[in-house]
Protein backbone atom coordinates (compact mmCIF):
# COMPACT_ATOMS: atom_id res chain seq x y z
CA UNK A 1 0.00 0.00 0.00
CA UNK A 2 1.67 3.77 -1.13
CA UNK A 3 1.31 6.43 1.77
CA UNK A 4 2.12 9.64 1.18
CA UNK A 5 5.82 10.26 1.02
CA UNK A 6 6.67 6.55 0.81
CA UNK A 7 8.58 6.79 -2.43
CA UNK A 8 11.65 5.45 -1.45
CA UNK A 9 10.68 1.98 -2.19
CA UNK A 10 14.43 0.22 -1.86
CA UNK A 11 17.54 0.85 0.46
CA UNK A 12 19.63 3.97 0.18
CA UNK A 13 18.84 8.17 0.09
CA UNK A 14 16.01 9.25 -1.56
CA UNK A 15 16.50 9.59 -5.29
CA UNK A 16 16.89 13.46 -6.27
CA UNK A 17 15.49 14.39 -10.05
CA UNK A 18 18.24 16.99 -11.25
CA UNK A 19 15.54 19.49 -12.91
CA UNK A 20 17.70 21.99 -14.11
CA UNK A 21 20.31 19.20 -15.45
CA UNK A 22 16.88 17.34 -17.45
CA UNK A 23 16.04 20.67 -19.10
CA UNK A 24 18.99 21.85 -20.03
CA UNK A 25 19.01 18.18 -22.39
CA UNK A 26 16.04 18.80 -23.17
CA UNK A 27 17.02 22.19 -24.77
CA UNK A 28 20.07 21.28 -26.09
CA UNK A 29 18.44 17.97 -27.87
CA UNK A 30 16.30 20.81 -29.59
CA UNK A 31 19.24 22.36 -30.92
CA UNK A 32 19.89 19.26 -33.43
CA UNK A 33 17.33 20.54 -36.11
CA UNK A 34 16.82 22.13 -39.41
CA UNK A 35 18.53 26.16 -38.91
CA UNK A 36 15.40 27.16 -41.41
CA UNK A 37 12.49 25.18 -39.60
CA UNK A 38 12.71 24.31 -36.23
CA UNK A 39 12.12 22.08 -34.88
CA UNK A 40 12.59 19.27 -37.17
CA UNK A 41 14.57 16.36 -36.28
CA UNK A 42 13.46 14.06 -38.46
CA UNK A 43 14.11 10.18 -38.49
CA UNK A 44 16.96 8.87 -41.06
CA UNK A 45 18.16 12.44 -41.95
CA UNK A 46 21.82 13.71 -40.51
CA UNK A 47 20.27 16.29 -38.09
CA UNK A 48 18.87 13.50 -36.23
CA UNK A 49 21.90 11.21 -36.20
CA UNK A 50 23.54 13.93 -34.76
CA UNK A 51 21.08 14.19 -31.99
CA UNK A 52 21.35 10.33 -31.43
CA UNK A 53 25.19 10.38 -31.15
CA UNK A 54 24.40 13.21 -28.31
CA UNK A 55 21.99 11.21 -27.10
CA UNK A 56 24.51 7.94 -26.69
CA UNK A 57 26.89 10.16 -25.42
CA UNK A 58 24.77 11.16 -22.54
CA UNK A 59 23.75 7.85 -21.65
CA UNK A 60 27.31 6.52 -21.39
CA UNK A 61 28.54 9.92 -19.67
CA UNK A 62 25.73 8.03 -17.23
CA UNK A 63 26.82 4.42 -17.40
CA UNK A 64 24.60 2.76 -19.19
CA UNK A 65 25.93 0.23 -22.01
CA UNK A 66 25.26 1.80 -25.26
CA UNK A 67 23.64 0.00 -28.66
CA UNK A 68 21.80 -0.11 -31.50
CA UNK A 69 19.66 -3.21 -31.78
CA UNK A 70 18.45 -4.64 -35.33
CA UNK A 71 15.39 -2.39 -35.39
CA UNK A 72 18.05 0.88 -35.13
CA UNK A 73 16.50 1.81 -31.83
CA UNK A 74 18.96 3.37 -29.68
CA UNK A 75 18.96 1.63 -26.26
CA UNK A 76 20.76 1.97 -23.10
CA UNK A 77 21.41 -0.66 -20.59
CA UNK A 78 21.93 -0.51 -16.73
CA UNK A 79 22.23 -3.79 -15.51
CA UNK A 80 20.52 -4.86 -12.12
CA UNK A 81 21.92 -7.10 -8.87
CA UNK A 82 19.98 -10.20 -10.27
CA UNK A 83 21.09 -11.61 -13.16
CA UNK A 84 18.86 -13.30 -15.21
CA UNK A 85 15.77 -10.89 -14.89
CA UNK A 86 13.80 -9.56 -17.47
CA UNK A 87 14.47 -5.32 -17.93
CA UNK A 88 11.95 -2.87 -17.02
CA UNK A 89 11.87 -0.85 -20.02
CA UNK A 90 11.60 3.20 -20.11
CA UNK A 91 11.30 5.09 -23.41
CA UNK A 92 9.87 7.10 -26.45
CA UNK A 93 11.51 8.67 -29.78
CA UNK A 94 13.37 11.88 -30.07
CA UNK A 95 12.34 12.08 -34.24
CA UNK A 96 9.82 14.58 -35.16
CA UNK A 97 7.46 15.93 -37.79
CA UNK A 98 8.07 18.74 -40.08
CA UNK A 99 8.24 21.81 -37.98
CA UNK A 100 7.20 20.28 -34.71
CA UNK A 101 8.31 20.96 -31.39
CA UNK A 102 11.23 20.05 -28.59
CA UNK A 103 8.98 18.49 -25.69
CA UNK A 104 7.13 15.22 -27.86
CA UNK A 105 9.15 11.77 -27.12
CA UNK A 106 11.50 14.30 -26.06
CA UNK A 107 10.67 13.80 -22.54
CA UNK A 108 9.80 10.03 -22.59
CA UNK A 109 13.34 9.60 -23.52
CA UNK A 110 15.48 11.89 -21.35
CA UNK A 111 13.30 11.62 -18.15
CA UNK A 112 14.02 8.05 -18.53
CA UNK A 113 17.89 9.11 -18.56
CA UNK A 114 17.09 11.56 -15.79
CA UNK A 115 14.94 8.94 -13.87
CA UNK A 116 18.38 6.38 -13.96
CA UNK A 117 20.75 9.07 -13.06
CA UNK A 118 18.44 9.65 -9.44
CA UNK A 119 18.93 6.27 -9.30
CA UNK A 120 22.21 5.99 -9.83
CA UNK A 121 23.94 8.95 -7.81
CA UNK A 122 21.18 8.15 -4.93
CA UNK A 123 23.25 4.56 -4.42
CA UNK A 124 20.00 2.73 -5.28
CA UNK A 125 20.10 -0.36 -6.87
CA UNK A 126 16.99 -2.38 -8.94
CA UNK A 127 16.88 -5.82 -9.07
CA UNK A 128 15.99 -5.99 -12.57
CA UNK A 129 18.25 -4.64 -15.53
CA UNK A 130 16.94 -0.55 -16.82
CA UNK A 131 16.44 -0.18 -20.47
CA UNK A 132 16.33 3.42 -21.74
CA UNK A 133 15.22 3.42 -25.47
CA UNK A 134 14.76 6.14 -28.07
CA UNK A 135 12.72 4.23 -30.63
CA UNK A 136 13.24 4.66 -34.59
CA UNK A 137 11.00 6.72 -36.17
CA UNK A 138 7.97 6.88 -33.96
CA UNK A 139 6.87 9.68 -36.45
CA UNK A 140 5.20 9.04 -39.97
CA UNK A 141 8.89 8.29 -41.87
CA UNK A 142 9.74 9.28 -45.51
CA UNK A 143 9.26 5.59 -46.35
CA UNK A 144 5.22 5.41 -44.85
CA UNK A 145 4.84 3.36 -41.85
CA UNK A 146 5.48 5.09 -38.30
CA UNK A 147 6.34 3.48 -35.03
CA UNK A 148 9.54 1.73 -36.74
CA UNK A 149 11.23 0.40 -34.48
CA UNK A 150 8.70 -0.38 -31.65
CA UNK A 151 7.09 -2.49 -34.72
CA UNK A 152 10.73 -3.63 -35.21
CA UNK A 153 10.95 -4.84 -31.55
CA UNK A 154 7.81 -6.67 -31.59
CA UNK A 155 7.51 -8.45 -34.81
CA UNK A 156 5.12 -6.05 -36.09
CA UNK A 157 7.68 -4.86 -39.57
CA UNK A 158 6.47 -6.85 -42.78
CA UNK A 159 8.39 -8.00 -46.01
CA UNK A 160 6.20 -5.38 -47.39
CA UNK A 161 6.87 -2.49 -45.28
CA UNK A 162 10.94 -3.12 -45.26
CA UNK A 163 10.34 -2.68 -49.33
CA UNK A 164 8.45 0.19 -49.41
CA UNK A 165 10.90 3.52 -50.69
CA UNK A 166 11.20 7.02 -49.93
CA UNK A 167 11.63 9.82 -52.10
CA UNK A 168 15.12 9.22 -52.85
CA UNK A 169 14.38 5.50 -54.00
CA UNK A 170 15.78 4.14 -50.74
CA UNK A 171 13.94 1.05 -49.35
CA UNK A 172 13.19 1.24 -45.53
CA UNK A 173 15.27 -2.10 -44.92
CA UNK A 174 18.37 0.05 -46.50
CA UNK A 175 17.27 3.12 -44.45
CA UNK A 176 17.22 0.61 -40.55
CA UNK A 177 20.85 -0.77 -42.05
CA UNK A 178 21.95 2.89 -42.31
CA UNK A 179 20.89 3.85 -38.83
CA UNK A 180 22.99 0.93 -37.43
CA UNK A 181 20.45 -1.85 -37.41
CA UNK A 182 20.08 -4.97 -39.32
CA UNK A 183 16.89 -5.39 -41.38
CA UNK A 184 17.93 -9.24 -42.34
CA UNK A 185 17.31 -10.00 -38.18
CA UNK A 186 13.65 -8.19 -38.56
CA UNK A 187 11.92 -11.61 -39.89
CA UNK A 188 10.88 -12.38 -36.08
CA UNK A 189 10.60 -10.57 -33.18
CA UNK A 190 13.51 -8.54 -31.45
CA UNK A 191 11.77 -9.10 -27.92
CA UNK A 192 8.74 -11.90 -27.20
CA UNK A 193 5.89 -11.84 -24.29
CA UNK A 194 8.62 -12.37 -20.98
CA UNK A 195 11.52 -10.39 -22.39
CA UNK A 196 10.20 -7.35 -20.92
CA UNK A 197 9.30 -7.12 -17.41
CA UNK A 198 7.14 -3.75 -18.12
CA UNK A 199 7.37 -0.46 -20.62
CA UNK A 200 6.82 2.73 -18.98
CA UNK A 201 6.40 5.98 -21.41
CA UNK A 202 6.41 9.11 -19.99
CA UNK A 203 4.62 11.64 -22.64
CA UNK A 204 3.35 15.60 -23.23
CA UNK A 205 -0.66 14.77 -23.22
CA UNK A 206 -1.17 16.56 -26.54
CA UNK A 207 -4.36 17.68 -25.54
CA UNK A 208 -5.63 20.30 -23.03
CA UNK A 209 -7.40 18.55 -20.58
CA UNK A 210 -4.74 18.16 -17.64
CA UNK A 211 -3.67 21.59 -18.28
CA UNK A 212 -7.33 22.92 -17.80
CA UNK A 213 -8.35 21.29 -14.80
CA UNK A 214 -5.07 21.91 -13.16
CA UNK A 215 -3.76 18.47 -12.44
CA UNK A 216 0.17 17.53 -13.12
CA UNK A 217 -0.09 13.87 -13.79
CA UNK A 218 -2.16 11.82 -16.20
CA UNK A 219 -2.35 8.14 -15.72
CA UNK A 220 -3.07 6.44 -19.28
CA UNK A 221 -5.92 3.99 -19.27
CA UNK A 222 -5.64 3.01 -23.27
CA UNK A 223 -4.50 3.89 -26.50
CA UNK A 224 -7.30 4.28 -28.98
CA UNK A 225 -7.10 1.92 -32.52
CA UNK A 226 -7.16 4.51 -35.66
CA UNK A 227 -7.52 3.87 -39.68
CA UNK A 228 -6.23 5.93 -42.30
CA UNK A 229 -8.29 6.09 -45.79
CA UNK A 230 -7.62 7.76 -48.65
CA UNK A 231 -10.60 8.95 -50.79
CA UNK A 232 -10.41 9.80 -54.56
CA UNK A 233 -13.39 11.94 -56.34
CA UNK A 234 -13.61 12.08 -60.09
CA UNK A 235 -15.78 14.43 -61.71
CA UNK A 236 -15.43 16.20 -65.00
CA UNK A 237 -12.80 19.08 -65.59
CA UNK A 238 -14.25 22.08 -67.05
CA UNK A 239 -13.93 25.73 -68.35
CA UNK A 240 -15.21 27.66 -65.00
CA UNK A 241 -16.66 30.57 -66.80
CA UNK A 242 -19.19 28.33 -69.63
CA UNK A 243 -19.94 24.83 -68.25
CA UNK A 244 -23.85 25.72 -66.27
CA UNK A 245 -24.06 24.77 -62.84
CA UNK A 246 -26.50 22.05 -63.37
CA UNK A 247 -23.83 20.43 -66.00
CA UNK A 248 -21.24 20.20 -63.41
CA UNK A 249 -19.38 17.27 -62.24
CA UNK A 250 -17.14 19.41 -59.38
CA UNK A 251 -14.83 16.74 -58.14
CA UNK A 252 -14.32 19.40 -55.27
CA UNK A 253 -18.06 20.40 -54.07
CA UNK A 254 -18.25 16.79 -53.72
CA UNK A 255 -15.40 16.97 -51.37
CA UNK A 256 -16.69 19.35 -49.56
CA UNK A 257 -19.82 17.50 -48.70
CA UNK A 258 -17.40 14.51 -47.81
CA UNK A 259 -15.54 16.26 -45.27
CA UNK A 260 -18.79 17.65 -43.84
CA UNK A 261 -19.83 14.08 -43.54
CA UNK A 262 -16.29 12.89 -41.81
CA UNK A 263 -17.34 15.81 -39.48
CA UNK A 264 -20.73 14.48 -38.72
CA UNK A 265 -19.80 11.07 -37.89
CA UNK A 266 -17.71 11.96 -35.76
CA UNK A 267 -19.51 13.99 -33.41
CA UNK A 268 -22.37 11.87 -33.77
CA UNK A 269 -20.60 8.13 -32.67
CA UNK A 270 -19.05 10.94 -30.29
CA UNK A 271 -22.43 11.10 -28.31
CA UNK A 272 -21.86 6.64 -27.24
CA UNK A 273 -18.19 6.97 -26.76
CA UNK A 274 -14.79 8.33 -27.41
CA UNK A 275 -14.63 8.50 -31.62
CA UNK A 276 -13.24 11.29 -33.84
CA UNK A 277 -13.04 11.56 -36.95
CA UNK A 278 -10.13 14.41 -39.40
CA UNK A 279 -9.86 14.88 -42.75
CA UNK A 280 -6.22 15.65 -42.91
CA UNK A 281 -5.74 16.16 -46.52
CA UNK A 282 -6.65 17.54 -49.96
CA UNK A 283 -4.70 17.17 -53.80
CA UNK A 284 -7.21 18.81 -56.11
CA UNK A 285 -6.62 18.56 -59.85
CA UNK A 286 -5.69 20.60 -61.97
CA UNK A 287 -6.01 23.54 -58.95
CA UNK A 288 -6.16 26.27 -61.43
CA UNK A 289 -8.61 29.53 -60.56
CA UNK A 290 -10.63 28.60 -63.62
CA UNK A 291 -11.02 25.26 -63.86
CA UNK A 292 -13.30 23.30 -62.08
CA UNK A 293 -12.24 20.65 -59.99
CA UNK A 294 -12.12 17.46 -61.88
CA UNK A 295 -10.42 14.76 -59.43
CA UNK A 296 -9.83 15.46 -55.70
CA UNK A 297 -7.73 13.01 -53.21
CA UNK A 298 -8.47 13.55 -49.78
CA UNK A 299 -7.37 11.37 -46.08
CA UNK A 300 -9.90 10.23 -43.77
CA UNK A 301 -8.41 9.72 -39.68
CA UNK A 302 -10.68 8.06 -37.65
CA UNK A 303 -10.22 6.84 -33.94
CA UNK A 304 -12.27 5.22 -31.30
CA UNK A 305 -10.94 3.57 -27.90
CA UNK A 306 -13.59 1.09 -29.23
CA UNK A 307 -12.79 -1.43 -32.67
CA UNK A 308 -16.67 -1.73 -32.96
CA UNK A 309 -17.05 2.08 -32.90
CA UNK A 310 -14.23 2.72 -35.07
CA UNK A 311 -15.31 0.16 -37.70
CA UNK A 312 -19.15 1.66 -37.19
CA UNK A 313 -17.49 5.04 -38.13
CA UNK A 314 -15.82 3.79 -41.58
CA UNK A 315 -18.98 2.11 -42.70
CA UNK A 316 -20.95 5.22 -41.98
CA UNK A 317 -18.26 7.34 -43.66
CA UNK A 318 -18.35 4.84 -46.73
CA UNK A 319 -22.72 5.24 -46.70
CA UNK A 320 -22.40 8.90 -47.18
CA UNK A 321 -19.79 9.21 -49.89
CA UNK A 322 -21.78 6.48 -51.84
CA UNK A 323 -24.96 9.30 -51.82
CA UNK A 324 -22.81 12.02 -52.27
CA UNK A 325 -21.27 10.19 -55.27
CA UNK A 326 -25.15 9.35 -56.78
CA UNK A 327 -26.03 12.97 -56.22
CA UNK A 328 -23.11 14.40 -57.72
CA UNK A 329 -22.08 12.29 -60.61
CA UNK A 330 -18.42 12.08 -59.29
CA UNK A 331 -17.24 8.47 -59.09
CA UNK A 332 -15.32 7.38 -55.64
CA UNK A 333 -12.83 4.73 -54.70
CA UNK A 334 -10.79 4.40 -51.73
CA UNK A 335 -8.12 2.13 -49.99
CA UNK A 336 -7.34 2.10 -46.29
CA UNK A 337 -3.38 3.49 -45.83
CA UNK A 338 -3.03 1.92 -42.85
CA UNK A 339 -4.78 0.63 -39.16
CA UNK A 340 -3.16 0.06 -35.64
CA UNK A 341 -4.59 -1.86 -32.87
CA UNK A 342 -5.06 0.16 -30.00
CA UNK A 343 -4.04 -1.01 -26.68
CA UNK A 344 -4.79 -1.01 -22.72
CA UNK A 345 -2.89 -0.02 -20.23
CA UNK A 346 -1.68 -2.84 -17.75
CA UNK A 347 -3.62 -1.81 -13.83
CA UNK A 348 0.06 -3.31 -12.11
CA UNK A 349 1.57 -0.50 -14.02
CA UNK A 350 -1.16 1.87 -13.87
CA UNK A 351 -1.63 1.20 -9.98
CA UNK A 352 2.72 2.22 -10.00
CA UNK A 353 2.40 5.31 -11.29
CA UNK A 354 -1.04 6.63 -9.52
CA UNK A 355 0.84 5.48 -6.42
CA UNK A 356 4.37 7.23 -7.48
CA UNK A 357 2.13 9.85 -7.79
CA UNK A 358 0.38 10.15 -4.70
CA UNK A 359 3.00 9.40 -2.82
CA UNK A 360 4.69 12.41 -3.96
CA UNK A 361 1.38 14.35 -3.23
CA UNK A 362 0.56 15.53 -6.81
CA UNK A 363 -2.89 14.84 -8.22
CA UNK A 364 -3.77 12.46 -10.82
CA UNK A 365 -6.36 11.96 -13.39
CA UNK A 366 -7.17 9.06 -15.86
CA UNK A 367 -7.58 9.47 -19.09
CA UNK A 368 -6.96 8.15 -22.44
CA UNK A 369 -4.74 8.27 -24.90
CA UNK A 370 -6.33 9.34 -28.81
CA UNK A 371 -2.91 9.93 -30.03
CA UNK A 372 -0.93 6.89 -31.07
CA UNK A 373 2.52 5.93 -29.24
CA UNK A 374 5.47 3.07 -29.43
CA UNK A 375 3.63 1.96 -25.78
CA UNK A 376 0.33 0.37 -28.09
CA UNK A 377 3.35 -2.14 -30.17
CA UNK A 378 5.27 -2.97 -27.01
CA UNK A 379 1.58 -3.74 -25.15
CA UNK A 380 1.63 -6.71 -27.01
CA UNK A 381 4.49 -8.40 -25.66
CA UNK A 382 4.99 -6.50 -21.92
CA UNK A 383 2.70 -4.95 -19.47
CA UNK A 384 2.73 -1.51 -20.33
CA UNK A 385 2.10 1.92 -18.88
CA UNK A 386 2.34 5.58 -20.02
CA UNK A 387 2.14 8.78 -17.86
CA UNK A 388 1.17 12.20 -19.34
CA UNK A 389 2.29 15.69 -18.29
CA UNK A 390 0.54 18.97 -19.18
CA UNK A 391 1.38 20.88 -22.50
CA UNK A 392 0.18 24.69 -22.67
CA UNK A 393 -3.12 24.92 -24.46
CA UNK A 394 -3.00 21.20 -25.71
CA UNK A 395 -0.60 22.42 -28.73
CA UNK A 396 2.08 19.28 -29.77
CA UNK A 397 3.58 19.06 -33.93
CA UNK A 398 4.58 22.76 -33.60
CA UNK A 399 7.68 24.98 -32.94
CA UNK A 400 4.60 26.26 -29.83
CA UNK A 401 4.76 23.10 -28.56
CA UNK A 402 5.31 23.68 -24.06
CA UNK A 403 5.62 21.54 -21.10
CA UNK A 404 6.95 23.18 -18.26
CA UNK A 405 10.39 22.70 -16.33
CA UNK A 406 8.05 22.11 -13.00
CA UNK A 407 5.90 19.48 -15.43
CA UNK A 408 8.60 17.62 -16.50
CA UNK A 409 10.17 16.93 -13.54
CA UNK A 410 7.05 15.87 -11.45
CA UNK A 411 6.85 13.29 -14.41
CA UNK A 412 9.96 12.16 -14.22
CA UNK A 413 10.05 12.04 -10.27
CA UNK A 414 6.86 9.70 -10.73
CA UNK A 415 8.65 7.64 -13.10
CA UNK A 416 11.53 6.94 -10.14
CA UNK A 417 9.04 6.04 -7.69
CA UNK A 418 7.08 3.92 -10.20
CA UNK A 419 10.63 2.29 -11.46
CA UNK A 420 10.91 0.84 -7.89
CA UNK A 421 7.62 -0.38 -6.95
CA UNK A 422 7.85 -1.85 -10.46
CA UNK A 423 11.45 -3.43 -9.03
CA UNK A 424 9.93 -4.73 -5.61
CA UNK A 425 6.73 -6.29 -7.43
CA UNK A 426 7.40 -8.19 -10.53
CA UNK A 427 8.98 -10.73 -10.80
Amino acid sequence: MWRKGDVNMVPGSRPTVRAERLWADIMQLATFTEPDRPYTRRAFTEVYQAGRRWLAARMKEAGLAVRIDAGGNLIGRWEGTEPGRAPLMLGSHTDTVLGGGRFDGVVGVLGALEAVRALREAGVRLRHPVEVVDFLAEEPSDYGPSCIGSLALTGGLTPEMLAEVNPAGETLAAGIRRMGGDPRSLSAPLRRPGDIAAYVEMHIEQGPVLEQRGIPIGIVTAIASMEWHSVTLEGQPGHAGTTPMELRRDALTAAAEVILAVERTGRELATSGHCVATTGRLLVEPNNVNVIPGRVELTVDVRSHDPRRLADAWTHIRTAIEGISQTSGVRWTSRCLGRAEGAEADPQVMEALEGAAHALGYPTLRLASGAGHDAMHLARIAPMGMLFIPCRGGRSHCPEEWASPEDVARGTEVLVGALQWLDRSLP
